[in-house]
């Protein structure tokens, strides 16, 4: 194993280490947040982040070990950063249409004249 795919190993635990941080602290806010606004909002953006940190490093560990690059790692990437906020802010949406109430008064509304 030469310098360049030990420093590209080293990357890919990096990432995959940060990933599952991320995906830590996304089930620590789905499990302490309040309300379901809070918890779409830790369930899409931190676990989105932390399973695209994971998918990175795996994708630099398969190029630093087997030297093969996957495409499909790429497209699973794409995919989960297209479809991760856009379901946490359906979900969103859709509480909010269904007239589920905040926890704390202190939340400005910004579309309650809207409807």
């Amino acid at each position: 194993m030469n310098m360049i795919d030990m420093i590209i190993n080293i990357m890919a635990m990096i990432l995959i280490l940060l990933g599952a941080v991320m995906s830590f602290v996304s089930a620590l806010g789905l499990y302490r947040l309040p309300d379901v606004y809070t918890r779409a909002h830790a369930a899409s953006k931190a676990s989105t982040l932390g399973v695209m940190f994971i998918m990175t490093g795996v994708l630099l560990f398969f190029i630093g070990s087997d030297h093969q690059f996957q495409p499909s790692l790429l497209l699973a990437i794409l995919f989960i950063f297209l479809t991760g906020p856009i379901g946490g802010h359906l979900i969103m949406r859709s509480s909010y249409y269904s007239g589920i109430l905040y926890t704390k008064k202190t939340v400005r509304d910004d579309l309650k004249d809207a409807k």
